[in-house]
Order: C-alpha cells, then structure tokens, then sequence
C-alpha cells in the first residue's frame, strides 16, 4: 500500500505543475477545461498567471515536503490543500458552469487528494532496528 500511496502522491504533486505551467503559458486555452464560461479577456487575463502559479507553488509544495521524507506533513498538507479544489468546484457550480465539470474535474480531484492525505496521515511510522555495534579490539 505504501509505493500505491508513494505513486498516487507524486502524481498529486506533478499535476498542478502540469496545469499550472499550461495556464502560464497558454491562459485561454487551458481556461477551456476549468469550467467557467467565458474566461477574462485583455487586462484581467492576468489572472491566468495568478492561476498558474498557485498551482506550480501548490504541486512544489507537495512534492518537495514529500522529497524530504515527511509523508505525515505531507498528508498533513494535502487534506489542507485540497480546499483548493473545493473552491474550484464552488466557484465553478456558482458562475455557470456544468455540474458535470465541477464535480468530475474539481470535486474528484479533491476526493482524490482527501484519500491521499487519509493514506498518508494513517501510515505507520517506519523505526529503523538499531545496528549491532562490532567489538572494538
């Protein structure tokens, strides 16, 4: 169960890098699969920016936490930082988008990542055996 919690993690953490390097570099055309209906246009386009750099620093978050072996922070951090994709998903269902976009892109995600974090919050902390010392002659 751990490498499945391992694998699940980091790919928790390298999607938002994916999406988010997406809304950086192309703003409207990932704007299409987010859910809301027409997108900002000219000046407030900015906020594809705004978009994609919470979602890089969101998935460097992740991954570094879990890179430096802190699995229970990381679980820690998950169950918090899937509030992101709840807002999403409120956002989406109040400004017009499909119920089906809210919940099967925005809602799952936050499942996902909910089921995540239980995983990791309830994994045994693994203790090392203590090493023999060799006799000193």
């Amino acid at each position: 169960m751990r490498r499945f919690t391992t694998v699940l993690t980091v790919l928790l953490g390298i999607f938002p890098l994916t999406f988010g390097s997406w809304f950086l570099f192309s703003g409207h055309g990932a704007a299409a699969g987010f859910g809301i209906d027409p997108w900002p246009t000219g000046v407030a386009a900015g906020y594809f920016g705004v978009k994609g750099i919470r979602d890089i620093v969101t998935g460097l978050n992740l991954l570094a936490l879990f890179a430096l072996g802190q699995r229970r922070a990381t679980g820690v951090l998950m169950a918090i930082t899937a509030l992101i994709p709840i807002t999403d998903m409120i956002m989406v269902l109040s400004h017009g988008g499909t119920a089906a976009t809210a919940l099967g892109i925005h809602g799952l995600t936050a499942v996902v990542m909910l089921f995540d974090a239980w995983l990791l919050l309830r994994e045994r902390r693994t203790v090392e055996a203590p090493q023999p010392v060799g006799a000193h002659s």
